[in-house]
């Protein structure tokens, strides 16, 4: 079954009390069973939801996996997967990372004794330097965010594996409609469903997908016994936006594609950050593993000035300015304020992230709007 299709229907089928097309939002906390465990497969919304139920099925299809897990946000996500580990393991994760990631590594989880190396993962020798005996999960983003660096997924998986590390994949950049990391050897794979997968800025969720039972069967026990779940609303909203989500991720890599060329002749920017360039580091990696491009892109200005990359971000009309991203609609952001403000100046200015870098998520509207609208901008 092809991606759209798969998009469509996996996980989902009509209700079998009314034919309804559509999935039901299973409002409700709880269910009537027959005699003492004896029920139709649901007992308590937090453990199982048939709306959240439907999702998980679905988003694990998509990412041609076994398993998934769906959580009230990204971040409840990376909680699940950091809590399968124990006082004296070691994570390595990429230097140029998304700033809650960061924030829940070293404020939340370093001082129960897991330790963090944060390390440019496009060099795999400098990887597999800082693995040991103990190292038990290498954490990827690739694209990351917001340097749009690549990262070999195949390569990181060899790596892991020589150490029994599982290898973790961020995907929410990339979706799985341009990479399937766990067909590259990833073990389990992220998403801030917030983003892309939801699509239309009116959702805060999370999910995991693995095709591991074992890890699989952990993820759920973590997942009910956390309890940080998403309700069956929002599971009803994603199942809806994902059935767009191959028209949607098309039309963000052409505008992309657009927008990133017409930043690059413009005579106030320094640099340009967009996998598609020839001259992106790790261009090839990404013609490899990825099947087009997205519609994330960073830049930086001549001069590395602040206040001019703060003026700019306010002038724009049609790119609002915002958190977040992978919205229908088109946001602005300048990472060093606002995404990752949370991770401190020198470590952040170490992988690029200067005061000048301006972060854009480019939507699904007619691109020649969109490229006026950044002209006037940068006049």
């Amino acid at each position: 079954m092809k991606f759209g299709t798969k998009a469509i229907h996996a996980g989902v089928q009509p209700d079998p009390a009314t034919g309804a097309i559509m999935t039901p939002i299973y409002q409700t906390s709880t269910y009537v069973q027959d005699g003492v465990g004896n029920h139709k497969g649901y007992e308590y919304s937090r453990t199982q939801n048939p709306t959240r139920h439907a999702l998980e099925k679905n988003i694990a299809a998509i990412e041609n996996g076994k398993y998934g897990a769906c959580f009230g946000s990204g971040l409840a996500a990376i909680d699940c997967v950091i809590k399968m580990l124990n006082p004296g393991d070691e994570v390595i994760s990429t230097n140029d990372l998304y700033g809650g990631s960061y924030r829940i590594f070293k404020t939340i989880f370093e001082k129960y004794g897991i330790v963090f190396h944060f390390v440019d993962m496009q060099n795999t020798t400098e990887v597999e330097r800082l693995t040991n005996e103990n190292t038990k999960i290498i954490w990827v983003e690739t694209p990351t965010n917001p340097m749009m660096n690549i990262i070999d997924i195949a390569a990181m998986s060899l790596i892991a594996k020589k150490v029994g590390a599982l290898l973790c994949v961020d995907n929410t950049f990339a979706t799985p409609y341009l990479q399937t990391p766990l067909d590259l050897g990833a073990d389990i794979v992220m998403h801030s469903v917030t983003k892309y997968l939801g699509g239309h800025s009116d959702v805060v969720m999370g999910a995991l997908v693995t095709s591991d039972e074992k890890i699989a069967n952990e993820m759920y026990r973590i997942q009910n016994s956390s309890g940080a779940v998403t309700g069956p609303m929002d599971s009803f909203l994603v199942l809806r936006g994902i059935k767009t989500l191959h028209l949607r991720m098309q039309r963000h890599c052409e505008n992309g594609e657009k927008i990133a060329r017409f930043l690059k002749t413009s005579a106030k920017i320094d640099k340009v950050y967009w996998p598609g360039f020839e001259s992106h580091p790790n261009h090839m990696v990404a013609k490899e593993q990825m099947r087009g491009f997205g519609g994330m892109i960073s830049f930086t200005l001549l001069g590395n000035n602040l206040d001019e990359a703060l003026e700019i971000v306010k002038k724009v009309k049609l790119f609002a300015l915002a958190e977040s991203l992978g919205g229908v609609e088109s946001l602005i952001g300048h990472p060093a304020t606002m995404t990752h403000a949370s991770i401190p100046k020198e470590v952040r200015e170490k992988s690029g992230v200067v005061d000048s870098l301006i972060r854009l998520s480019v939507g699904v509207e007619d691109v020649e709007d969109l490229i006026e609208d950044l002209q006037k901008a940068l006049a």
